[in-house]
């Protein structure tokens, strides 16, 4: 198929893939909206008409909207009431606010190791759990919902609380009902990468009327739903959204169905044109998922069969042909230095290490293409493939 790209050939791919964010008047006339109204911040009105939309889509009774998805899981944590002594069980392959949000209420978190799918592995969850342990955040990587059976079973039986970190999994499903309607809380990110993004934001569901207000009033300055400017009942911060990003988000959110089925639609045609390459391991994919949002198109690499290959060379190979790719994580989360004090709770997670060794993604950009674009993929993969088979990249 040529010389590789990265060694001076001609690559597959020469023009970029679908651009995002997608936008177009609606969002313009929309913001045009707020300016007029010259209500800009957290109490324009479409605030309120977002949060009862996004919570409807996502099959929850209530919806708060707050500044990023970071704010959101320490909001959802400290309304929980989890505090210092406690432990909250974290996956280690997640962005680091899944972690980190544990420590910024003071309490622990404790590592995790997780299955074929990325997800946390649930036999796993059960024995980790200790006197201390108050929560669970189970991350729904790459937009596949986590083993929400299993997991809403081991809270139930041990009276814990359920975060579900939602930020990759904007309208996804398990068994036909919406991620974030399953745990006390779930998290949502609207940061500039997301499938649903305003450039920041984020969003907390919930069913639990009196977890809603507290989470709320948490990120109100204290204030009740109600209540007068100056009253302030529990001590809050400002983590409002603002009446531009609702804009935004209301009109992003009128796209959302159509993107997931064409993100579905690629997927399905990579999985497959590339599941005879036995270079590759194709993302495992749940059957009891319904709705896979694709925010990432995670791919394993055999290294086992490649001596001298890595995941460094190969995603560099596959980007000169063209092919927006990450690297992905360096390591789990538990080695970074912020971390360092807190060894003792890491649980043995060698899946998490295989993966971080082995496993890159498409750029989520490439899954809103046109599927007939998607052919370059799959060429460039094949070209790459028998350029290791040449020893082209030894």
């Amino acid at each position: 198929m040529g010389k590789l790209a990265i060694l001076g050939g001609e690559p597959v791919r020469k023009k970029p893939f679908a651009q995002f964010p997608v936008f177009d008047g609606r969002e313009m006339k929309a913001l045009q909206e707020v300016l007029e109204s010259r209500v800009w911040g957290g109490y324009n009105p479409k605030v309120a008409e977002f949060e009862r939309a996004f919570a409807d889509f996502h099959e929850a009774r209530f919806g708060v909207a707050a500044a990023n998805g970071t704010v959101t899981l320490e909001t959802a944590l400290a309304a929980s009431g989890i505090k210092a002594g406690d432990e909250v069980i974290v996956p280690p392959i997640s962005f680091i606010a899944t972690a980190t949000a544990v420590l910024r209420v003071g309490a622990t978190p404790v590592f995790v190791d997780i299955d074929d799918t990325c997800n946390l592995n649930p036999a796993l969850v059960s024995a980790a759990i200790t006197e201390r342990t108050r929560a669970i955040i189970p991350v729904h990587f790459a937009g596949q919902p986590a083993d929400l059976d299993a997991l809403t079973g081991i809270v139930h039986r041990h009276n814990l609380i359920m975060i579900e970190d939602c930020a990759h999994a904007h309208g996804a499903r398990w068994r036909g009902k919406s991620v974030g309607s399953f745990g006390d809380f779930g998290s949502f990110s609207f940061q500039a990468s997301k499938n649903l993004t305003a450039g920041e934001g984020g969003f907390l569901t919930t069913n639990n009327e009196d977890l809603a207000e507290i989470a709320r009033s948490i990120c109100n300055q204290g204030r009740k739903t109600g209540g007068a400017w100056y009253e302030h009942f529990r001590l809050g911060t400002n983590y409002r959204l603002t009446g531009w990003q609702a804009a935004i988000l209301l009109s992003q959110l009128t796209r959302l169905p159509k993107q997931l089925e064409t993100r579905a639609e690629n997927a399905r045609y990579l999985n497959e044109h590339l599941a005879e390459m036995d270079l590759i391991s194709l993302p495992v994919i749940d059957e009891r998922v319904t709705r896979h949002s694709y925010y990432l198109y995670p791919i394993r690499l055999n290294l086992n069969a490649f001596p001298g290959l890595t995941k460094h060379k190969f995603v560099e190979a596959l980007t000169a042909e063209g092919i927006p790719c990450s690297s992905g994580y360096p390591h789990p989360l538990y080695k970074n230095k912020v971390f360092n004090d807190y060894k003792h709770i890491v649980k043995d997670c060698p899946e998490a290490e295989r993966m971080c060794a082995d496993t890159f993604w498409l750029s989520h950009e490439i899954m809103l293409s046109p599927t007939e674009e998607i052919k370059d993929v799959v060429s460039a993969f094949a070209k790459v493939y028998e350029g290791i088979g040449k020893g082209m990249l030894d």
